[in-house]
């Protein structure tokens, strides 16, 4: 090997590079963690909305209203059989006292069902609250609602201030909870993968640090206006950091490993490390990072937040594997690897090893593991058979908040649509025509003239259906169709209903849009890595079934086991790009391998070598990968719970399934045609012909 060839690795793992590299990067770190500051997430209503959606343009003009100003607390009694008469003079006495919280000082009668078990009281609070002002005051209520309530009554409080504080009180400490478990479970599985007492520890503090790097740069971002996040995000930010960075250093050290058994200089063998794996990790980051940034198309914000978010997770995650890791792996000797310290001439035991016998019986019966693997994935996929996708406002929650409580309560003594009201703006002077247009479509129940000002009306719309259901949803449809055809009206019908509905349209073109993105985005990294036309294609369209069978296999487990009603809307979305992006992640890993290997010994020969020396890291790396997503299932939202299942399922399955049976069983079926129109022989043929003899003779 030319000494040129190993200038960049050298950088960065020599014997005075890597203090550089490490004093660097400690200088850089600690200056993003001293002025990162802290997240700004956005309060706005209408921000969201999907982009352009008639719900967000209603909220951004009930604003100019004066009930635009407000977020209400809905109080919701209830007794078993009916209220009694003290319970409605607590009520009353409630409402007395509640004035003293209520923006204006005002609070409206208490309504109760025609059953009378049931009364609503509404509290109005100012709509511009920060989430911690407005949590002290839906607790305050809470406490006086509680207070002095005869025994066997219930108070719940619920409506738009309810839900947005308990939703607060879900990430309540979850961010530093979701980074304790996650930390702890890359431990355990480092500590297991490498049987060392203190080799685990680099990657995990290196890949740590990245991603609190990470997590200080969106929150700049956000704070310029740069960028826009709910909490949810840098939940997933965090995990995809965690899962991406530690694949990188497993592969690293795996190389690292490898080398340390062929040269004395742990640095030369550290830069030989690099520079075979770096190609890898630099094509496997660029197409989980360029695929998360195709959500930048996306009309749903949060999409595009964790979109940007998760892609600048990923390019810290690899500068720091690449960069930072070397230097600090090398800062160490073999020890590092006690127990097992490799040995300079010692042979490498992964060649005989356990995948070295799978790849063996693989290639020995490739139409039979390809039938078996293609069946497996098949019978998987049914499982999505009956998907249902879109789950309600009262359908987020694992765990049954308080607002959930108490919004079933009201649904089941009032009207289906009263809880959740559709509302409807237009222009003031054509308010009438409007509301009697609203008030002649046959889903709707009731029309309620609202607040206004010289320019806008508001107006009440209770619907007949349940809210979240398609009856709803073509209620709506109906409405705007009627409303908008008032002459001069300029109406616009929003509300959590018609929000609902903009929110499913907008995943349906999200996912229509982005998914042939993202299957294009890899199979472009992988034209340009492999030169191949049917490997990409090959690749491409095993992880495609992969997706289809762990969504199969998790809608199975949502219905049978976990009980929920159905799929939230971003979630085939998500769990597609992270699928996609991150499963051909291990086909990368192998296809690079057997790519090198095929060159000296054949194609069949390649992988089986291939899958023998790459199997063990990464099966630790798609294990580790599962279990990291399998970690925002210790958040109560039932949409981080499904994105862990799914990504998780689907991770090891591209694991042990794709990556060590049907892609070898498809390469050897294809034999050398796999690498058409290339040809990975033709290196090593060149390598030979340029030998000193051969130069000598040219000359």
């Amino acid at each position: 090997m030319r000494q040129a060839e190993l200038i960049g690795p050298a950088a960065i793992s020599g014997p005075r590079g890597k203090w550089v590299a490490v004093v660097l990067a400690i200088i850089v770190s600690g200056l993003a963690l001293a002025f990162g500051g802290a997240v700004k997430t956005n309060t706005d209503p209408a921000a969201a909305l999907p982009r352009d959606a008639e719900s967000a343009t209603v909220a951004r003009l009930q604003e100019r209203l004066p009930s635009g100003q407000f977020a209400p607390a809905l109080v919701v009694y209830s007794r078993d059989g009916g209220l009694s008469q003290q319970d409605r003079a607590s009520i009353d006495a409630d409402a007395r006292r509640l004035t003293a919280l209520a923006e204006g000082g005002r609070v409206p009668p208490p309504v109760y069902s025609e059953k009378g078990d049931v009364a609503l009281l509404s509290v109005p609070l100012s709509g511009s609250l920060p989430i911690g002002d407005l949590g002290d005051a839906v607790e305050k209520i809470r406490a006086e609602a509680a207070a002095g309530l005869p025994a066997g009554a219930l108070a719940q409080v619920t409506g738009p201030a309810g839900f947005k504080v308990d939703l607060a009180a879900v990430f309540d400490g979850a961010n530093f909870t979701l980074l304790a478990v996650t930390a702890s479970v890359v431990a355990i599985l480092l500590l297991i993968t490498y049987r060392s007492p203190w080799l685990w520890l680099v990657p995990l503090t290196v890949i740590g640090i990245a991603d609190q790097v990470a997590a200080k740069v969106v929150a700049m971002l956000t704070r310029a206006d740069a960028l826009s996040v709910d909490d949810s995000t840098l939940g997933i930010t965090s995990v995809l950091v965690f899962g991406a960075g530690t694949n990188y250093a497993l592969l690293l050290i795996a190389r690292y490993r490898e080398q340390l058994r062929v040269h004395d200089d742990r640095h030369r063998a550290m830069a030989q490390a690099v520079r075979s794996a770096a190609p890898a990790i630099l094509a496997s980051s660029a197409t989980v990072a360029i695929a998360l940034a195709t959500l930048a198309f996306a009309d749903t914000p949060s999409v595009r937040g964790i979109g940007m978010a998760g892609a600048l997770g990923i390019v810290i995650a690899v500068c720091y594997a690449l960069l930072v890791l070397p230097a600090a792996l090398v800062l160490f000797g073999r020890g590092l690897f006690w127990p097992f310290a490799p040995k300079a001439g010692q042979p490498d035991p992964a060649r005989g090893g356990v995948w070295a016998r799978v790849g063996g019986a693989v290639s020995r019966r490739p139409v039979l593991m390809t039938v078996v693997s293609v069946a497996v994935l098949g019978v998987l996929a049914a499982g999505a058979t009956g998907l249902r996708i879109g789950l309600s406002q009262t359908e987020q929650f694992r765990e049954k908040v308080e607002a959930i409580a108490g919004q079933e309560t009201l649904s089941r003594a009032f009207p289906a649509g009263s809880s959740q009201p559709v509302v409807l703006i237009s222009r003031a002077a054509a308010a009438g025509q409007v509301e009697a247009a609203a008030a002649s479509v046959p889903g709707v129940l009731r029309v309620t003239p609202g607040d206004r000002t010289d320019e806008y009306a508001r107006a009440d719309v209770v619907l007949r259906a349940e809210p979240g259901t398609e009856a709803a949803f073509s209620a709506v449809k109906e409405l705007r169709a009627a409303v908008h055809a008032v002459p001069g009206a300029e109406a616009v019908v929003g509300g959590q209903p018609a929000a609902e509905l903009d929110d499913r349209e907008a995943a349906a073109r999200d996912q229509k849009l982005i998914m042939p993105l993202v299957l294009g985005v890899v199979l472009v990294v992988l034209l340009v890595l492999l030169r191949s036309v049917v490997a990409a294609v090959t690749l491409v369209l095993t992880v495609i079934a992969s997706f289809g069978a762990s969504l199969g296999a998790g809608w199975f487990a949502f219905q049978h086991l976990f009980g929920f009603p159905a799929l939230d809307l971003d979630i085939p979305l998500l769990s597609f790009l992270f699928l996609v992006a991150l499963g051909i992640d291990y086909n990368i890993f192998l296809a690079t391998r057997a790519r090198e290997e095929t060159a000296e010994h054949g194609t069949r020969r390649g992988v089986v070598i291939a899958l023998a020396v790459t199997g063990g890291v990464i099966t630790s790396a798609g294990v580790l990968l599962a279990a990291v997503f399998s970690v925002l299932g210790v958040l109560p939202l039932i949409t981080l719970t499904q994105i862990g299942v799914i990504v998780g399922f689907g991770v090891l399955l591209d694991t042990v399934l794709v990556r060590s049976v049907l892609v070898p069983a498809l390469v050897t079926l294809l034999g050398d045609r796999f690498w058409w129109p290339g040809d990975p022989a033709a290196g090593a043929r060149a390598a030979r012909t340029s030998t000193p003899q051969a130069e000598a003779a040219r000359s």
